[in-house]
């Protein structure tokens, strides 16, 4: 891990510091539900902004990585600075709230609430699109120095991302997550997926994830670039079906 983030460090200073301030905030929510009570649809307040901010710690040393293999690193300083502003924007509203005890997503019961959830939706779109365009880059150019595999484990780990993160607006359409019940029923312990219900954060966590599971499967273990298309393709169709059964208001544990 040490070899990593020093790697890491050089490869991209600005994601690499950028993470270790949200992977801080992230302890100092741990720890914060320790001492309150505090609870958003019957879940201790901090845990929601913890995810969040450990979300953006593994995001930003993923791109942090794989963005060094671009030639145009001018644009890869930009992009780094809109993930900086997004997320920081982002993370910091979601723990405000928290600290309220208070929705962050899904809450327009007042001008101010409407307001900033929108802006929420508007920044984490701007930030999406230009993760498309990295894409794009990594699909535009020739990388003789990486292996066939690893580098389709990137392209499509992106891909993938860019899509099911687009999933996040079919949520806001409904201004809900749960599908056949409101939010806040019974779920699993910290990622709070529900039980009983089709959620749609179940599909959008397990593509977003693909840009961490693709590159990391390539690169260790199936560095045949055929056999690894095929994986890709499963686990987007898997994913796929998680969303398709979600919508239909059946849990995940119909499935088990």
């Amino acid at each position: 891990m040490f070899l990593f983030l020093k790697t890491l460090k050089t490869r991209n200073r600005l994601l690499y510091y950028f993470g270790l301030i949200n992977l801080v905030a992230a302890i100092c929510c741990i720890a914060l539900t320790g001492f309150t009570s505090t609870t958003v649809m019957g879940v201790n307040a901090w845990i929601k902004p913890f995810k969040f901010f450990v979300s953006t710690v593994i995001f930003c040393f993923t791109m942090g990585w794989i963005m060094v293999y671009l030639e145009r690193q001018n644009k890869v300083k930009i992009y780094s600075w809109i993930v900086v502003a997004v997320l920081a924007f982002e993370n910091i509203y979601i723990a405000y709230q928290a600290g309220r005890g208070e929705l962050s997503h899904f809450n327009i019961f007042s001008v101010f609430h409407g307001i900033m959830f929108s802006l929420m939706g508007i920044a984490i779109s701007i930030l999406t699109l230009w993760t498309a365009y990295i894409g794009y880059l990594f699909f535009r150019q020739n990388f003789k120095e990486l292996p066939p595999a690893y580098l389709w484990g990137i392209r499509l780990g992106i891909l993938f991302f860019v899509i099911f993160a687009f999933e996040g607006g079919v949520m806001a359409s409904r201004l809900a997550h749960t599908v056949g019940a409101p939010d806040g029923s019974a779920g699993l312990p910290v990622v709070n997926w529900s039980k009983n219900y089709g959620d749609l954060r179940i599909a959008h966590f397990i593509g977003m994830h693909a840009l961490q599971v693709l590159p990391f499967t390539s690169y260790y273990f199936i560095k045949n670039p055929r056999f690894f298309l095929v994986f890709a393709m499963v686990y987007f169709l898997l994913t796929s079906f998680f969303y398709w059964q979600a919508m239909q208001g059946r849990s995940f544990a119909a499935i088990m």
